[in-house]
């Protein structure tokens, strides 16, 4: 088992695979490194003496630039190197691509929900959309009514344990006792069988605000209304909010002229009472329920799919195990004529040259430069900057400067051309790799994938993070072993054999590949679908990080 590794050739940095001690020696490529401290699991040490300011390489780009003199075997830290990357620009190339073998997942198929418009969903969704906050409260009632009457409530072991624990408490017995908890039962009793859950998008805006933000979160919801693995739509308005009905139901349209999925619209001020309001909403989607639960999965080729790919939690073994096994399946997606949606544009800072290279037009590059340029610009106009995107928890498990996160996590895209460059809410229409721009905040960028098309959204995690969406199912998958046995009610997929030696990056990608497969055909259901794990949070397109 290896405990050193060197990404690229041209780095001047090695990652510990294990703990090293200080004093320990490591034999490497010729040379011998004596530890000049404690090297933890997941973080670098220099592999020559470097003098102040000299450029630090990892992933064969700029990361940083050292502080001080640091000697060779010293720990890279938050101390010891600030953020630096290369500047970009289009530069004409000419990218060539080596696609993978995909022979074995040739002719394979998905069972999916099959759209009038012929886009294919994963799932059968009934969604609930709110055009202002005001109406929270009513989808609140109305999600614990139809969840728990029709079949969808997940069994809650944590009212059970509150009642034990109150039981104990009437009793006069200890608290302290170990009380084991019955494990959650999904969707017990649904009705509905081909309907596979009532999702609800609860949000704080559509007034207030800047009428900027309505009319972004009117293009946010209108995506999700038109989303392949939604079958039908209730809207829930109180009538005098920024965000009008009229107008949302034209930008429905806009977005999809051929919209034909059922849509019905409840505003508040127009009704009796809210009691009526709430009874019609209802008694409506029920009947709604009732149609949509007519139409049954069917074969879909695997290009049908579109799969965002995210991470979330990151730590220093997401850029070399979980996060290039996403790359690889990408890659084997793209080969199979499906699309792949990369996102997180404070997380491809460092990262610029390489996709702007990959683009398969002039057009296509000057979007990204354009997006990416504006996106930095306003961030350092608030006082910040892309250079501050890693968490505390990044940092403590080696992500030390935002082009080492970067470069990193822009693994996940693969290696095939970038085909188009998707602004918030855009939808994907072509084959093979887009990059769409979000913010690198975990909910905002799932929330943006979504809306641009995603059906499933593979996102990988070296702390663990429990995010979901409430209309595309998410799959987590681990960096490290450790994690997937300490977290396993939310881990799907465990990478860590890669970091073990076990299994190499191709053998996990189709793994990957397989488990997808599954997922989009409802033969297996991802923890945060289990869980209930919907998560939206709409971007306002201010500075969010």
């Amino acid at each position: 088992m290896n405990r050193i590794l060197k990404i690229h050739p041209k780095d001047n940095v090695i990652v510990a695979l294990r703990d090293l001690e200080k004093g320990e020696l490591i034999s490497f490529e010729n040379q011998l490194f004596e530890m000049q401290e404690k090297i933890p699991a997941k973080h670098k040490f220099y592999t020559a003496d470097l003098a102040k300011g000299s450029e630090v390489i990892m992933y064969g780009v700029l990361v940083g630039k050292v502080e001080f003199d640091v000697k060779k075997g010293s720990r890279m830290t938050t101390e010891n190197l600030r953020h630096a990357a290369d500047p970009y620009s289009y530069r004409g190339v000419q990218y060539t691509w080596q696609a993978p073998d995909v022979s074995k997942f040739k002719g394979r198929t998905f069972m999916g929900y099959h759209r009038p418009d012929g886009r294919v969903g994963t799932a059968n969704y009934w969604l609930f959309i709110p055009t202002v906050f005001c109406e929270n409260r009513n989808l609140d009632v109305i999600r614990e009514a139809m969840h728990n009457e029709l079949g969808y409530a997940v069994t809650d072991k944590y009212k059970q344990y509150t009642r034990l624990l109150r039981e104990a408490y009437e009793k006069g017995e200890s608290l302290d006792s170990d009380i084991n908890l019955s494990p959650p039962v999904v969707h017990q009793n649904r009705i509905f069988k081909n309907v596979d859950g009532i999702k609800f998008l609860n949000h704080q805006g559509g007034c207030g605000g800047t009428r900027q933000d309505s009319a972004m979160l009117e293009k946010l919801l209108a995506a999700y209304a038109d989303h392949p693995n939604v079958g039908g739509v209730t809207v829930l308005s109180l009538g005098c909010q920024h965000l009008q009905l009229g107008s949302f139901l034209d930008t429905i349209k806009e977005r999809n002229p051929h919209f034909s999925k059922p849509i019905h619209v409840f505003e508040q001020q127009g009704s009796v009472s809210e009691e009526d309001l709430v009874k019609q909403a209802i008694s409506t989607t029920f009947r709604g329920l009732i149609e949509i639960n007519k139409q049954e999965r069917q074969p879909a080729s695997l290009d049908k799919l579109c799969v965002g790919v995210k991470c979330g939690g990151s730590d220093g073994f997401s850029g070399i195990s979980a996060n290039p096994a996403v790359g690889y399946f990408s890659d084997l997606l793209v080969a199979l004529n499906g699309k792949i949606l990369l996102a997180e544009f404070p997380e491809l800072c460092g990262a610029e040259q390489e996709l702007i290279d990959r683009a398969a037009s002039k057009e296509t590059a000057e979007k990204f430069i354009h997006l990416m340029g504006a996106y930095s610009e306003e961030a350092e106009k608030a006082g910040s900057g892309f250079h501050m995107n890693p968490s505390p928890g990044n940092i403590r498990d080696g992500l030390i400067t935002d082009a080492i996160k970067s470069a990193g996590a822009a693994k996940k895209g693969g290696t095939s051309p970038v085909v188009d460059v998707l602004d918030y809410t855009e939808p994907a229409t072509k084959p093979g790799l887009s990059l769409v721009c979000t913010p690198g905040n975990d909910v905002e960028a799932t929330t943006g994938k979504a809306a641009s098309g995603a059906t499933l959204i593979l996102f990988t995690t070296g702390l663990g993070t429990p995010t979901g969406n409430p209309v595309c199912p998410t799959i987590k998958l681990a960096t490290n072993s450790k994690l997937a046995a300490k977290m396993k009610d939310i881990i799907d997929i465990d990478c860590g054999p890669i970091i073990d030696g076990a299994k190499t990056i191709e053998q996990m990608g189709e793994e990957i590949m397989e488990y997808c497969i599954k997922a989009a055909s409802g033969e297996v259901i991802p923890k945060s679908v289990q869980l209930n794990q919907d998560d939206f949070i709409p971007w306002k397109r201010g500075v969010s990080l």
